[in-house]
């Protein structure tokens, strides 16, 4: 790009980091107190409940990561991965989200994820409390790591800054609004970033294709060009056999495949980030109705980014070349004009901010609540807290760019789908079985969480060394699940005291 087209670029760049660090700015001087900083005082409304929950989940992988998926393999990994998603976006809103909302205001009003299990569970010793931190500060770490190596790829390839400088630059901007606002500053950013998100990935295959006429043309060519090799690959199609599981596929190891790309759906359960905006909504009642915001938001977003990634691949003459997460840069910087590229650029850093941000919040949470009040300072005061909470920001923040300078760590969709699998079987099966299953027990609980989250480390390090194994490469969330659900039935079952306790317990939550 010439020095005209990077000025105006960047100029677009400095005018949205500037409108997210004065929505920062701004809710500084409203925070109040921890359930200000952590939760917002639950005070919002469908639209931002719903946006930001949504904006907040896809990351920047959903620009970066998912239409590199379809770059490479088109429709079949893409495409499965795309229903998993949308089905448990619908399934978490429609039989988690009023339920949880109600249930924790009851259960003492817990603010956090891990005090709603200590208060369900009565768990006084605060097991599952530690328990949930740890396993929110492993996973957490990869999953900002992720946001960072999105912002920078997006900063290296545009402004060819050094990679290293380039995350420094995104990740300091992230650090800063969410150090300021805490948890309303984060959830109006990511209102608006998840609508600059949604009209980027609309926008730019509608203006690839209806744009002047000499472009149409010879886009028109390439595709109609590409067409026999990729469609020779089946690279249009959801069963193809290549496309989910690599040349020379086996149907056992397709079927593999196309489960552990919709088992990505039963990852929304356990999503602390995700979670946290259900619990926040003012009234359960519109949660009906954010429900429908955030399944449009989703359904047209996920499609937009699968058809990018084809739309990429078919612009290469059906060849792939350079990094394939980078095909929604590259279509931009090469095919759009000045004045819109710097504005869909900016979406990519919209959808690293609107998760980092998110996570980075979560995990302040899990340790000023769970660890520093609930096993140091039990008469912490709210403002205490407050910078507790934003000092453990500042660490977690460091940590993540470390492993995101990792060369080994570059992959955008690997970091998110080690990190997603982590949360979903650590804490999904908790608190599916915590809503709907009135025996769980405590021990149960634990066991489940541990049994969840343990099983995810090793297959996945089962993979790396038997991936000769075709078990071995479902991905971990599956067995993660499944396992800790099945604990969590077996331990209740034989817990008789603990169970007589629970039924008690829902009896006064529910009444």
């Amino acid at each position: 790009m010439n020095m005209d087209r990077n000025t105006a670029i960047l100029i677009t760049f400095c005018l949205y980091l500037l409108g997210m660090l004065a929505i920062g700015g701004y809710f500084y001087f409203k925070t109040k107190n921890l359930e200000d900083y952590i939760l917002g005082g639950r005070k919002l409304g469908k639209w931002v409940t719903s946006i930001s929950a949504q904006a907040s989940d896809m990351s920047g992988w959903l620009l970066m990561g998912l239409p590199g998926l379809a770059y490479l393999s088109g429709v079949s990994n893409a495409g499965w991965t795309a229903i998993g998603l949308a089905v448990g976006t619908y399934l978490n809103w429609k039989i988690v989200a009023k339920k949880l909302r109600i249930y924790t205001e009851k259960c003492d009003n817990a603010i956090t994820l891990s005090s709603y299990f200590d208060k369900r569970f009565n768990d006084e010793k605060k097991i599952l409390s530690i328990i949930s931190a740890l396993f929110i500060l492993i996973f957490f770490i990869f999953y900002v790591a992720s946001s960072f190596v999105s912002g920078g790829k997006l900063l290296n390839n545009v402004f060819h800054i050094d990679y290293e400088v380039a995350v420094l630059i995104g990740a300091s901007i992230i650090i800063i609004y969410t150090f300021l606002g805490g948890f309303l500053a984060v959830c109006w950013t990511d209102l608006i970033q998840g609508i600059l998100m949604f009209v980027a990935i609309v926008a730019l295959p509608v203006f690839m294709m209806i744009t002047h006429q000499e472009a149409i043309s010879f886009d028109l060519d390439i595709l109609n060009s590409a067409k026999e090799s990729i469609a020779s690959t089946g690279y249009t199609s959801l069963f193809s056999l290549e496309g989910l599981a690599g040349s020379g596929a086996t149907i056992g190891m397709a079927i593999i495949s196309v489960i552990s790309a919709v088992a990505w759906g039963i990852g929304y359960f356990g999503q602390p980030h995700i979670l946290t905006r259900f619990m926040a909504i003012s009234d359960p009642e519109e949660i009906g109705r954010s429900r429908i915001i955030a399944m449009g938001w989703v359904i047209i977003s996920l499609v937009g980014a699968i058809f990018i990634g084809m739309l990429g691949r078919s612009l290469t003459n059906g060849q792939v070349i350079g990094d394939p997460e980078n095909v929604f840069i590259e279509m931009v910087v090469n095919y759009t004009p000045t004045f819109l590229c710097g504005i869909l650029l900016s979406a990519i850093l919209a959808a690293v901010m609107s998760t980092a941000d998110s996570q980075l919040l979560v995990t302040a949470s899990a340790v000023s609540e769970d660890f520093y009040r609930g096993l140091l300072r039990k008469n912490a005061s709210e403002k205490e807290l407050v910078w507790v909470s934003r000092g453990t920001i500042m660490i977690v923040a460091v940590i993540a760019y470390f492993i995101a300078m990792d060369p080994a760590n570059e992959s955008v969709l690997a970091l998110v789908e080690y990190a997603w699998a982590g949360f979903g079987a650590t804490f999904g099966p908790v608190v599916i079985m915590s809503l709907f299953y009135r025996q769980t027990t405590r021990l149960a609980a634990i066991c489940g969480m541990v049994t969840g989250g343990l099983t995810t480390i090793i297959w996945q390090q089962l993979g790396e060394w038997f991936p000769n194994i075709s078990l071995f490469s479902i991905y971990e969330i599956v067995p993660g699940f499944v396992f800790a659900i099945l604990v969590i039935v077996t331990v209740s079952a034989f817990d008789h005291k603990g169970r007589e306790e629970m039924l008690a317990k829902m009896k006064e939550i529910e009444a």
